[in-house]
């Protein structure tokens, strides 16, 4: 090998060498580099490959009845999601995914294709069309946790619980009125992903501590069950539209039960029409007919103007006012106060009315609370319609007396009797007695609270004892008499209006009492509306009183009469 071939072997070999060593250079350089400089931006690149940060909502705050069982309740489901990108095969996946999930397949499809990063495919679904659905095992596809309310007893006091949106918001009832206090608290969960792109969960946490608020009602689930179960067969025999019921404590204000039937399940309330939500006792305002009459007694009374035993001409059923006459449904010729009430006389409670005059009336009936809410802690109250005097007519002032050209709700009817049941006092009514936090400790309680008193007590005595005779022999109310206990109410019997005309056709019929009168335990009001074959109060509303009352105080282990008597007698 000579001189110049030994040079040019040498050069090559230090070139190599030299070409390694540059390269190594640029390696050691790029490592470090990548290792000081970019090691935060590399990590969060790395971690997002693996890592997937979720928005997810605790459980809403559970609703009691009054001994504390379930009426709403929050329950664990899965929600199906998609990333759009990671998606291969879309057309595929619509087909199957549309198939299992019941869904539109071309809206799905363009839900697949979109752009955004994270899509809903659909809230909430079945364990059956989860299963279905991972059995498919489409990448790009993810299960996420969630929670759906649920109503455990399913029809019963739907109305007054309301329900959630799929958002977990309160849409109606108390569900609707108490969101601030149940809806739970958003928090970050983070899902890690293995190298198939199924999902476990990291730094889960305790989801409770974001759960919401828990209320506790005065409402209890066996007395409303009672009663819708009593007001339903009421409305079926007499092939009624609806009906309403609502069973009060008279001395605290607090409610035990609050029906409206037609019923409806808040579990699948989109399948029901809209009408059936809403919580006619508070929101809906009716004529309450003759119900009115031991108002307008009240106010006589009051005024020191009139004793149960003054007497009024009756006018042998037929009295004109005006351009207007006004019926009895039995011609009476000269009836006490107490009479008037007893036989539920028009024309009696109309020269009741006369003789204390329009302003008297009118102040009584406010106090009463009729024409201004009641402040119950439910959504869309009504506050009814009591129109200031000085624009009473004539004939507005008489038909007022007896019911008709005023309005009221369910609950304010109920919320009268219970304050003549309490010896005048008018107490607040409500729905809610406490609300807790999540471990259970109280935050708030509510308790009875007196708003005025509406008359003396000695007047609210002396329309008790009137009251008692509406269920005696030859009263309009017999057909609520209970054995072994006294009662007091009155009945109602009211025309239906058709833009502004009376028809004839239509009525509305109502009962209203309280008992036992010695110690009111139960203040209960019923109304029937469009009643088929009968429309009196007496005869429609009357029997579902008695039978509510009946159940209800047998629930609550209240002595009757006899009971009461044989105590005495062993002492």
């Amino acid at each position: 090998m000579n001189y110049i071939e030994k040079k040019s072997i040498n050069f090559r070999i230090s070139f190599v060498r030299f070409f390694f060593v540059f390269l190594f250079l640029i390696i050691t350089v790029k490592a470090v580099y990548l290792q000081v400089y970019c090691s935060p931006w590399l990590s969060q690149k790395a971690a997002n490959q693996y890592e997937k940060t979720l928005t997810i909502r605790g459980k809403r705050g559970t609703i009691y009845d009054s001994k504390k069982r379930e009426m709403a309740v929050s329950i664990d489901v899965t929600s199906i999601g998609a990333y759009p990108a990671h998606i291969k095969n879309t057309e595929d996946a619509a087909v199957s995914l549309a198939s299992i999930l019941n869904m539109d397949q071309r809206s799905l499809r363009l839900k697949l294709i979109s752009r955004r990063p994270f899509i809903w495919i659909k809230r909430k679904v079945t364990p059956k069309e989860e299963k279905s659905v991972r059995d498919l095992n489409l990448y790009g596809i993810d299960f996420i946790p969630e929670h759906t309310r649920y109503y455990p007893s399913r029809f019963l006091a739907a109305q007054v619980l309301g329900f959630t949106g799929v958002d977990d918001h309160g849409l109606e009832g108390l569900e609707f009125y108490y969101d601030a206090y149940l809806k739970a608290e958003d928090f970050q969960l983070k899902v890690l992903k293995d190298a198939l792109g199924n999902n476990f969960e990291a730094g889960k946490g305790l989801y409770s501590s974001y759960n919401g608020n828990n209320i506790i009602l005065t409402i209890d689930r066996t007395i409303q069950y009672i009663t819708e179960k009593h007001l339903g067969a009421g409305v079926s025999r007499f092939s009624a539209k609806s009906g309403m019921a609502v069973v009060m404590v008279p001395k605290t204000g607090a409610i035990l039960a609050i029906a409206n039937y037609p019923l409806f399940n808040p579990n699948s309330f989109n399948l029901y029409n809209k009408e059936y939500w809403r919580n006619r006792c508070i929101t809906d305002p009716f004529e309450p007919g003759s119900t009115m009459k031991i108002f307008s007694a009240a106010a006589a009374i009051e005024s020191g103007g009139c004793t149960p035993d003054t007497i009024f001409f009756c006018e042998n059923g037929s009295y004109q006012i005006g351009k207007d006459t006004v019926h009895d449904t039995h011609s009476h010729g000269w009836l006490t106060v107490e009479k008037i009430i007893k036989y539920s006389s028009n024309i009696g409670a109309i020269k009741m009315g006369e003789m204390i005059g329009p302003k008297s009336l009118y102040s009584t009936l406010s106090r009463f609370g009729f024409g201004s809410k009641t402040g119950i802690d439910c959504p869309g109250e009504t506050s009814g319609l009591l129109s200031p005097y000085e624009k009473w007519s004539e004939i507005d002032a008489g038909a007022i007396s007896f019911g008709h050209g005023i309005s009221a709700s369910a609950l304010q009817l109920v919320s009268g009797v219970s304050t003549i049941a309490n010896k005048g006092a008018v107490m607040k009514p409500y729905i809610v007695q406490a609300i807790t936090d999540k471990s259970g400790e109280y935050i708030k309680q509510f308790g009875p609270e007196k708003l005025r008193q509406a008359i003396s007590e000695k007047t609210a005595e002396t329309i008790t004892n009137m009251m008692r005779t509406v269920v005696e022999t030859g009263g309009t109310g017999v057909k609520a008499s209970l054995d072994g206990y006294s009662v007091c109410g009155k009945t109602g019997t009211s025309d239906k209006a058709e833009k502004g005309v009376y028809t004839k056709e239509n009525y509305i019929a109502s009962f209203a009492g309280f008992l036992p009168v010695e110690n009111p335990q139960l203040a209960i009001a019923v109304i029937i509306d469009e009643p088929q074959e009968n429309h009196y109060g007496g005869v429609v509303a009357a029997p579902v009183f008695r039978e509510i009352a009946r159940e209800v105080l047998n629930y609550l282990n209240v002595p009757s009469q006899k009971d009461l008597k044989g105590l005495i007698a062993e002492k």
